[in-house]
């Protein structure tokens, strides 16, 4: 196995060759290829960061790179002892860190099986269907905060929950306030497990949800929560809780969740991550620019037209 000082002096070397690359004699395809394996580098530390900074694996990171600096000094002074005795510590550690890490890499996978690419310019057909359960849903989750009646709602994205889909019982109903409600009514069978929607209807209820791993939260947070955390971690699904003992309204997406929610607050957040921007373009600046510049020259034009 190379040794790790020399894998890090040849990725070094590997990202000067490539910064002197670029320069105005090479070719637009040679500079574009360069500046694209730049920028693949530093998207991939992106997201390996993003990913490990709220999971147990970001102490891990931590570890490993300050092993890294050890070795790397231990080979530079050339202590061979040491350097024999942490090259073979370092090979045995990664077989215990697959082992140990087994969860996270597997949500890695799983998140990366599950990511779209995003178009600037793709356009919802039909929004009117996903406004109304959006408002639905939003209403009757204000409702069981008032009684303060328990609720786990699941949004099914790009990522399939078949598999917490086959632990519940498949319902197939639209999206109704009566219905939620006598749902997760306490006394009702399927009260506990989780609700999940898919193509704005009620797919299935009292679907059971993989619990986070994390040990940083807040005791406050009881089951439901883990349990939307858990989902939240290996999928894009989007996770509304309600809290049996308090009524706060939790928003639960990406491992990350947000709580003490309105129902007005929980309604625009919905229509921004399942519906997205207005066709105004507030959010995609070249759409805003093109239709700003088309304004332009029709102004011009009617201009030229009256004079």
């Amino acid at each position: 196995m190379e040794s790790v000082a020399s894998w890090l002096r040849d990725f070094t070397e590997n990202i000067q060759r490539t910064l002197s690359l670029l320069t105005f004699r090479d070719s637009f395809f040679e500079s574009l290829v360069n500046i694209l394996d730049i920028l693949f580098v530093a998207v991939l530390f992106y997201y390996v960061f993003k990913f490990i900074r709220r999971r147990r694996a970001g102490r891990l990171a931590l570890g490993v790179a300050v092993f890294l600096l050890v070795l790397a000094v231990v080979q530079m002074l050339e202590m061979h002892a040491a350097q024999f005795l942490l090259t073979n510590v370092f090979q045995i550690g990664l077989i215990t860190v697959i082992v140990v890490f087994q969860p996270e890499l597997r949500s890695a996978l799983e998140m990366l099986g599950g990511e779209t690419v995003k178009v600037p310019f793709k356009r919802v057909k039909d929004t009117s269907e996903t406004a109304a359960v959006i408002d639905e849903l939003s209403d009757t989750l204000g409702e069981l905060s008032e009684s303060k009646t328990g609720a786990l709602i699941v949004i099914e994205r790009t990522t399939p929950l078949g598999d917490h889909i086959i632990t519940g019982t498949v319902i197939n109903a639209d999206v109704q306030r009566e219905l939620i409600k006598n749902i997760f009514f306490n006394k009702a069978p399927m009260h506990d497990g989780a609700m999940i929607i898919r193509d704005n209807r009620i797919h299935a209820a009292g679907c059971l949800l993989p619990l986070t791993t994390r040990t940083d939260l807040i005791k406050d947070l009881g089951m439901r929560h883990r349990a939307a955390l858990g989902l939240s971690e290996n999928s894009d699904a989007i996770v509304l809780v309600c809290s049996e003992e308090t009524g706060t309204l939790s928003y639960v997406v990406g491992g990350e969740i947000e709580r003490s929610y309105t129902p007005t607050m929980l309604k625009a957040r919905l229509r921004a991550d399942l519906i997205g921007p207005d066709d105004d373009g507030k959010k995609h600046p070249i759409r805003r620019t093109v239709k700003n510049v088309s304004g332009i020259i029709k102004a011009e034009k009617k201009g030229k037209r009256g004079e």
